[in-house]
């Protein structure tokens, strides 16, 4: 009996990520960390230095897609949620009730799977508060640096545990000096645009949920896990529209070689209306219609060392 129920509740355990995954999509990536960025994909991306050259760009959101999918029937939004909490609660409910308490008692087993599955939970609701926390929103016609706050200066005890930004901005100035060596036209000044279009464009084929034409520009790996989160937009009924896209600020903020690979990671600052509907688009399942959201991201491209085209390799959340 107690070996059924731990069968159950790592069944559960491995499936709750993946039925929770349904609830919230945003924007491209899911509002997620995604991709790879070699030796750094699990360090947290630099921010720009204090005074960084940065470009702003206003563009209107791409056109919506003009035919959609029907769900299948029988559907509804939000089902992965709703099963991965039934799936929790009947593991735990067995766990303590049905082989623990009735039938001698809890074994060493059923209070690790316990332990383990309410740190997820519990885990996994923090972010989601975290990521369902409303941003605010500066007005388009304030400076990239409103949106920062108020500089404070540190006491002397605490200047002296303070890392100084010349690390960051060292580390960008001799990746670019690698670039350069194979590449000398290679300009982090001039980079911001290219990026910046194949930022607008997958957005928009994000909300068309059909990675296929920017195919070109992401690596195989961000293609097929973009694709996948398209799909499963599509499975359950939903678009996620983004309109009146501007972005803010554009900074190339950290740039290296490594394994016969060119690097180079840009952070976007910008604004969007950035919500979710159903497939006729007449009813907001998530975000809103009237309230723009702003959102901080930084997108690593990769090349192979020397000119060539750039694809973008990973998508990666601040922190």
């Amino acid at each position: 009996m107690k070996r059924s129920i731990a069968w159950i509740a790592l069944i559960a355990f491995t499936l709750l990520p993946a039925l929770w995954a349904a609830d919230a999509w945003a924007r491209a990536g899911g509002g997620s960390s995604s991709g790879s960025r070699g030796s750094r994909s699990y360090s947290a991306p630099s921010a720009p230095s204090a005074s960084p050259g940065s470009s702003s760009v206003s563009r209107p959101a791409p056109p919506p897609p003009t035919s959609y999918q029907q769900p299948a029937p029988g559907s509804r939004p939000g089902w992965g949620g709703m099963l991965g909490g039934l799936l929790l609660g009947g593991a735990l409910g067995a766990l303590l009730f049905g082989g623990g308490l009735g039938h001698g008692g809890i074994g060493l087993l059923e209070i690790l799977l316990v332990a383990v599955l309410a740190y997820v939970a519990f885990s996994f609701m923090r972010r989601r508060t975290a990521a369902a926390t409303p941003a605010g929103y500066a007005d388009p016609g304030a400076s990239p640096a409103s949106w920062r706050p108020e500089p404070q200066t540190p006491s002397p005890a605490q200047s002296t545990m303070v890392a100084s930004p010349s690390g960051a901005d060292a580390d960008l100035a001799r990746g670019v000096a690698h670039i350069r060596q194979m590449d000398p036209g290679f300009d982090p000044a001039r980079f911001g645009e290219p990026a910046t279009d194949v930022f607008f464009r997958i957005q928009g084929a994000w909300m068309a949920r059909d990675m296929a034409s920017v195919r070109a520009v992401l690596t195989a790996e961000l293609h097929a896990t973009l694709q996948a989160q398209c799909d499963q937009l599509r499975a359950h009924g939903r678009i996620n529209r983004l309109e009146n896209i501007a972005v803010r600020s554009v900074d190339v903020t950290e740039a290296w070689q490594e394994s016969g690979q060119d690097f180079v990671t840009v952070r976007f600052l910008a604004n969007l209306l950035d919500f979710t509907t159903d497939e006729s688009g007449s009813r907001v399942i998530e975000g809103s219609r009237t309230e723009p959201v702003k959102f901080e991201e930084y997108w690593t491209f990769t090349r192979p060392v020397g000119p060539g085209n750039w694809r973008l390799t990973a998508i990666q959340q601040p922190g």
